[in-house]
């Protein structure tokens, strides 16, 4: 048995797109691969989800995009975030479309050499503040200089929300910024450049923002965009975090665990040693605030979580040393989500398995 174990099913994230491009149908679905596939292993979970159905891949970097193609991943392929000349170099290497919003940055973009058939998707900012243009009459200049760029193809209009998970109200209101400008985009260019706009949240929710593509992140890991249940959804985790006991000791009364001995027995119990920490993504936040499941019975963490240790409390009919613990995950009745932890630590679930720490080896299985 390993200290640690991140377990990745990919047939889960196979089955999540396939559910997540019927909801989405007739949009394509782009599957966000960014930050290791939201720490599931971002190569595996690419080859997952487009045997699901996803037919783009994005991620936030150009070292993402250089990484997937790397390792043999095909299809379109857009980089969302921000780059610098020299990580812009790294993108149109990769075959990858990027995104622009100044019509200074498609120039520089058409001088170059290498973007030579470069796909550029134009942005406009609507509610969320940050990379965009919120100056549509700008954001149709940019556009503008990709069209007559003989070198560059307008793939793409885009935008981001920013409440689709909690506010719907302003996610449409922000679709009803974005529509009348792309519309008029398109009929001044002609062609068809995707408009893509919905996130997880908003493929699920606001139907009407699904467009000609949807950006599908956290969803297809199969994780809730709305931090609740993914099976409400018709989604199903695809990452398990375990470990095992490494120790097993009785307590008694006034003795204490951890540092700081936040955790003093006040009745005989048998405490657990976990060889798992903070150091590993199990956040020192939830010290006292957190169940794993030990040999399938759900059991409290007690004491301060460490660095590379935490402790659980037994009660008095402990399992033996070697038993295996699941921190996320489901064995019989019981489970322990992701969802569950973000709502504990005021989080969001996409933080739970991101922070999950590259000590933690990945055992990637199914697909």
């Amino acid at each position: 048995m390993l200290r640690a174990l991140a377990r990745v099913d990919l047939s889960a994230i196979e089955r999540n797109c396939a559910e997540l491009a019927r909801v989405a149908a007739p949009a394509a679905l782009c599957a966000v691969v960014k930050a290791d596939g939201y720490g599931h292993g971002a190569a595996q979970a690419a080859r997952a989800a487009q045997a699901g159905g996803a037919t783009w891949l994005a991620v936030a970097t150009a070292d993402e995009a250089a990484e997937l193609r790397a390792a043999g991943i095909g299809g379109p392929l857009l980089v969302m975030g921000a780059l610098t000349e020299a990580e812009l170099s790294l993108a149109l290497r990769a075959r990858a479309d990027v995104v622009a919003w100044r019509e200074a940055s498609v120039a520089a973009l058409a001088a170059r050499p290498d973007a030579e058939g470069a796909g550029v998707h134009v942005k406009l900012d609507t509610g969320m503040g940050r990379l965009g243009t919120r100056d549509a009459d700008e954001a149709t200049r940019a556009a503008d200089a990709v069209a007559a760029a003989p070198g560059l193809r307008l793939a793409g209009l885009m935008t981001h929300f920013a409440t689709a998970d909690d506010d719907p109200a302003f996610a449409r209101e922000q679709l009803a910024r974005f529509l009348p400008w792309a519309d008029a985009v398109r009929a001044r260019h002609g062609g068809d450049p995707l408009l893509h706009a919905a996130n997880s949240a908003a493929t699920l929710g606001i139907p009407e923002s699904r467009l000609g593509m949807v950006r599908c992140g956290i969803a297809i890991y199969g994780m809730d965009p709305f931090g609740a249940d993914p099976a409400a959804h018709g989604l199903a985790p695809a990452l398990e975090l375990r470990s095992y006991l490494a120790e097993v000791k009785p307590i008694a009364p006034g003795e204490s665990a951890g540092y700081g001995r936040r955790f003093v027995a006040d009745a005989p119990t048998w405490i657990g040693t976990v060889p798992v920490g903070y150091a590993d993504g199990v956040r020192r936040a939830l010290s006292g605030d957190c169940d794993v499941l030990v040999a399938g019975r759900r059991v409290p963490v007690v004491g301060t979580i460490s660095m590379d240790n935490l402790t659980v409390d037994l009660g008095p009919d402990p399992p033996d040393r070697g038993a295996e613990v699941v921190l996320i995950g489901a064995r019989g009745g019981e489970r322990v989500l992701a969802e569950e932890w973000a709502r504990r630590l005021g989080t969001i679930g996409y933080e739970i398995t991101c922070g999950i720490s590259g000590r933690v080896p990945r055992e990637h299985a199914g697909a």
